[in-house]
């Protein structure tokens, strides 16, 4: 009887010993879940840019993004149409950058565009950093990246006053762009973005508005493993005292819209464009678009890209 009762009393015991094991593992696996962090959405876009439009991507660290973007001329219109072969003699403006990765979230950018405005030779310095970064979770449901540049041109100064291109002092000769970059990816197949955009130049003529805002859009849809359309487009918002000063003198603004194909080529992502911009930088295209595609002045260009690493 007594070794009856002992063994009842080990059981007893060996089993509450059990169970709190068993909890103290459980406990220890729910911990170690919630510790790990979820898991973040990569490639929203395949490049740093669309057609007009930068998207949230940043260059990963020790990398390097040589890319070179043209725009030809007007395809119909006064200026287009055969005499200049839908405006493939014609250039509007080229823009050749390196954009490095300081850390994956953080790019450092320098460019070299011609400019296509009255103000010419323009060099861009330029800070892209990802704030926040979508999760497959929805916990954080949009991707955030702030974007900033300062472009500076070496022209020569127009020695008659009151023109786009007359510079009195070096910091006439300035403009910025700020940008908050609103991404998310919906699907692998589909991606939009929202773009708030503030430009400020210097040195504006008479009418003219040192600040503009302006909202963008931009979206990517993918056909195959290796193509998408792409599209992105800017609602510029200018007085309207600025609006009926530049409409009495002939001189009408629009807002930029782009569309285009992207085609990835392994080291390479390739785009073929239609806009009606005729400048690259944000500085220029944002507050000086003065074609329309419906009169024929939109034109064909591309977005080359190539990335390096420096990683061991």
């Amino acid at each position: 009887m007594r070794y009856l009762l002992l063994l009842a009393v080990i059981l007893l015991v060996q089993r509450s010993y059990c169970q709190d094991s068993l909890t103290s593992i459980l406990d220890k696996e729910v911990t170690r879940k919630q510790a790990i962090k979820p898991a973040h959405v990569y490639a929203t876009f395949k490049g740093t840019h669309l057609i007009n439009a930068r998207t949230n991507e940043t260059i990963k660290k020790k990398e390097l993004d040589f890319r070179v973007s043209h725009r030809f001329g007007d395809i119909g219109g006064e200026y287009g149409g055969e005499k200049s072969f839908i405006g493939l003699e014609n250039s509007t403006d080229i823009k050749i950058s390196f954009d490095y990765g300081i850390t994956d979230r953080l790019t450092v950018g320098v460019s070299r565009a011609k400019g296509a405005t009255a103000v010419r030779q323009l060099y861009e310095s330029s800070l892209k950093y990802k704030l926040l970064q979508q999760t497959e979770n929805n916990k954080m449901p949009l991707s955030v990246t702030l974007f900033s540049n300062a472009v500076v041109t070496s022209m020569a100064s127009n020695i008659k006053a009151n023109t786009p291109d007359h510079f009195d002092r070096f910091s006439d000769r300035l403009s910025f762009t700020e940008q908050i970059i609103l991404a998310r990816k919906f699907s692998d197949r589909l991606s939009l973005m929202l773009i708030p955009s503030f430009v400020h130049t210097n040195y504006v003529i008479a009418n003219d508005q040192n600040d503009v805002w302006a909202m963008g859009v931009g979206g990517r849809f993918k056909i195959t493993n290796r193509m998408a359309l792409i599209a992105d487009y800017f609602k510029v918002f200018r007085s309207n005292s600025s609006l009926s000063a530049f409409k009495a003198k002939g001189l009408k603004f629009y807002n930029p819209l782009g569309v285009g194909i992207e085609f990835e080529t392994g080291g390479h992502v390739f785009d073929f464009t239609f806009t009606n911009s005729t400048a690259i930088l944000e500085n220029q295209f944002i507050p000086y678009t003065t074609t329309s595609w419906l009169s024929g002045q939109f034109r064909w260009g591309f977005n080359i890209s190539r990335i390096f690493s420096f990683k061991k």
